[in-house]
């Protein structure tokens, strides 16, 4: 494994080095940089053009080792001396599950609690905002270094943007009754969500030193990140460190839904079992590595939990009662967040088959369901309907349930997108290296059809002005023009709570009833998502 991950990886950093001429190649070293931090000096001699400031590989907490493993994020020791910042730490420790997810640093390691910081203020009294943003990959994969969260590009538009690693899989999300015993709030789980709060404590704390205002961060994310951001939004830790929040596809109410604390520890305890531990000690005492291969025969899965810490309630109670942050939020899904093949599975594309395949999995409710979801003809009609109900079954709905919940008790504006650009598929080389990659995978993909929309991340790269930075895509000139429009549309919400812009086209609030529909032609559409979510909602989950 070690030997192929390596082979791999060195595949990886030649490919990068030969083409990331933005992001490598222009960087020079200069006269150190140092910062001073409440922890220590840290230096950098990491510059890019424009005046761009680089801080790699920051402690933000205690390495979550030995007997920090699975406890909350240990206060941070401060060091004597200077500390370099140049290089990538390890992302956290994790399987290679999608092979797109490629990192900066080294194999990934437990010991991986670091930020990074991008940044163009000359002094520590410019007050610029702050960008925190917070990596997706359904909480088992991830690292806050991967090219498409670059932050230089964000940070070129006058603010200082920050990335940074939590740990996943059972180490970020497993409970069991011995960690909730030794806990001081009786609870276990969610030290990924923790770690998200130790970073934007670290943020509050720190972030002047760099050029930003503490008072003025916007926590973002896709995916796993954007559901953290939800709840984040909804934590008592955590929500009076924050003025502003984007999501990009998922909210933990429907997606990545925790679960009782019970529940939680008993899903420990079964993994206990599956490596033949008896105690916490016996768990602690396994490698990094042995836990990992464990994971890839352990049926269960890991997932937040009702700590009463963290998350004293269910998301939708704190929602309900208008107790979450009260900033402002951008928040959208794309068009295909899954395929059609989700929902057809093995029917025809026919209306026949829909309707077959939503007996399957609605049973008496499946006519309601393909009202909500109609095909009046074969082909593409089927297509469409089944891509739709596909997404927002997987992350769309959940999305949505965030955005009208906020809106309805949060007191401040809700802007609500619909990302349809369609990637352009990998370049030769990138697709061979995805290809080889992904044999190592834990849970190896099944081939899907081409796309049909814009996939489940697809939109990040662009939000974030990376498409330079990312070598893996063709990219033509209207995905250049998309970037712009969507970025523009992230920068101005950043620094001001509000998207719109001179040359942007306008965007109005959630509750006006409209969408911002992004592609090449940027326009505003009716919301066609609020009322089919709420009949959805009414015909299966009324809870939420």
């Amino acid at each position: 494994m070690s030997m192929s991950f390596q082979r791999i990886h060195t595949t990886i950093a030649s490919m990068l080095l030969a083409t990331l001429t933005l992001s490598v190649t222009t960087q020079v070293a200069s006269a150190a940089d140092r910062v001073k931090t409440k922890a220590g000096v840290l230096e950098s001699t990491i510059t890019e053009p424009g005046g761009m400031r680089v801080f790699r590989s920051i402690p933000f907490a205690a390495p979550p080792v030995g007997e920090f493993r699975w406890q909350s994020p240990q206060p941070l020791k401060r060091w004597r001396g200077v500390r370099n910042a140049d290089r990538f730490s390890p992302g956290c420790a994790q399987n290679i599950v999608f092979a797109d997810v490629i990192g900066r640093g080294a194999q990934s390691s437990e010991d991986c609690l670091y930020l990074n910081v991008w940044t163009t203020a000359k002094s520590s009294r410019e007050r610029l905002p702050v960008l925190v943003y917070i990596y997706g990959g359904g909480y088992s994969v991830g690292d806050a270094s991967e090219l498409r969260y670059d932050g230089a590009s964000m940070a070129r538009q006058g603010m200082v943007v920050v990335t940074a690693n939590y740990r996943l899989g059972l180490f970020g999300f497993l409970a069991h009754p011995e960690l909730s015993k030794a806990a001081s709030y009786g609870g276990s789980g969610n030290y990924a969500l923790l770690d998200q709060v130790a970073a934007l404590q670290w943020v509050r704390d720190n972030i002047a030193a760099f050029g930003g205002d503490p008072k003025r961060v916007t926590i973002a994310g896709e995916s796993a990140g954007s559901i953290s951001v939800s709840a984040l939004m909804a934590s008592p830790l955590s929500r009076h460190l924050i003025a502003g929040a984007i999501g990009e596809s998922g909210s933990m109410m429907g997606s990545l839904t925790p679960r009782s604390l019970v529940d939680g520890e008993a899903a420990g305890q079964g993994f206990a079992q599956h490596v033949g531990a008896q105690s916490l000690a016996q768990l602690r005492a396994l490698s990094t590595q042995q836990l990992l291969d464990a994971v890839r025969g352990f049926r269960g899965g890991f997932a937040p939990t009702i700590d009463g810490y963290f998350l004293p309630k269910p998301m939708p109670q704190i929602y309900q009662a208008g107790e979450q942050a009260k900033v402002p939020l951008l928040a959208g899904s794309n068009s295909e967040e899954r395929t059609y093949a989700a929902v057809l599975g093995s029917e025809p594309v026919t209306v026949q088959g829909y309707r077959n395949a939503l007996t399957k999995l609605y049973g008496e409710k499946a006519e309601a369901v393909f009202q909500l979801y109609p095909a009046q003809s074969d082909g593409d009609a089927v297509l469409d309907a089944a891509q739709q109900l596909a997404g927002d079954r997987f992350i769309g709905q959940s999305t949505w349930r965030w955005v009208d919940r906020a809106a309805a008790t949060g007191g401040k504006p809700v802007y609500y997108y619909y990302y349809t650009r369609v990637r352009p598929p990998f370049t030769d080389a990138a697709a061979a290296m995805i290809a080889d990659r992904q044999k190592l995978s834990a849970m190896p993909q099944q081939p899907s059809p081409p796309p049909r929309g814009a996939v489940h991340s697809a939109e990040i790269e662009y939000a974030m002005g990376n498409l330079d930075v990312n070598p893996l895509y063709q990219w033509q000139p209207a995905d250049y023009q998309v970037s712009r429009t969507l970025q523009s549309y992230f920068v101005n919400f950043i620094k001001t709570g509000n998207p719109n812009g001179s040359g942007l086209p306008q965007w109005s609030t959630y509750e006006t009833g409209m969408r911002m529909a992004i592609d090449v032609e940027t326009q505003q559409i009716r919301d066609f998502a609020t009322s089919r979510g709420r009949a959805m909602d009414q015909l299966l989950a009324p809870g939420l």
